[in-house]
């Protein structure tokens, strides 16, 4: 038999990824929705604007930045102990 601790941790992991799959199904179904509805608005996807050269350069640019302000101690510190 399986310890308690053991089936503590299963049944998290279980209720974790039923909830995390509803949330990401709900996610996305508004988001479906909300491309689908023509209502008028001013806001219209554009698939050049995403996949350019320039915005994904900026999109990376952004993202490097966040993670050295994110984890840079970290880096640091694991640099210092020899990691």
């Amino acid at each position: 038999m399986i310890s308690i601790l053991a089936q503590e941790r299963l049944l998290g992991f279980a209720l974790g990824t039923v909830s995390m799959g509803g949330f990401v199904l709900h996610q996305r179904r508004a988001i479906y929705r909300s491309l689908a509805g023509d209502d008028g608005s001013p806001y219209v996807y554009q698939p050049g604007e995403i996949t350019s050269r320039r915005g994904s350069t900026e999109l990376a640019h952004v993202w490097n930045k966040a993670v050295d302000e994110t984890l840079g101690r970290l880096v640091v510190y694991l640099s210092s102990r020899g990691w």
